[in-house]
Formats: C-alpha cells, structure tokens, sequence
C-alpha cells in the first residue's frame, strides 16, 4: 500500500482518538487498533516511514503512539 494512503488512514484513526481526554489512553488506542485492524505489513510499512523521515505528515498523537507502543505493533 502507498504510504500516503497509510499516512491518511493512520491520521483519521488518529483524529478519533485525540478527542480522548486521556492522551496515555488515546495513544494506547491507536496502537490497539493499529494491532488488531491493520496487516503486519502495514504497520511495517508505517514504522519504517516514521524511522527514515520521522513522518512529519503524522499527527502528533500517531507518532506519539507509534514511538510509544513500537513494541505492540511490531
């Protein structure tokens, strides 16, 4: 999958869960579905785009979880 099209996904997943008034709760929530909705491949694709460019077209709140709950998605 393009990573444009993972970016997008990601940031609307994102976008639904910083509404959270709990930002610990919120980043464990995008990690949570990232696990159980997206492919081993995907979050591949993603974590490695965040490794190399730091993924700056991230919300915050993704890259937040994604740095944070690596371990999970991995």
């Amino acid at each position: 999958m393009h990573i444009d099209n993972l970016i997008d996904m990601a940031n609307r997943i994102g976008q639904f869960f910083q509404a959270m008034p709990d930002a610990a709760e919120a980043t464990q929530g995008i990690a949570e579905h990232l696990r159980k909705f997206w492919t081993p491949t995907m979050r591949r694709e993603l974590l490695a785009h965040l490794e190399a460019t730091q993924a700056p077209t991230l919300l915050p709140i993704v890259r937040e979880a994604l740095t944070q709950h690596r371990l999970l998605l991995g």
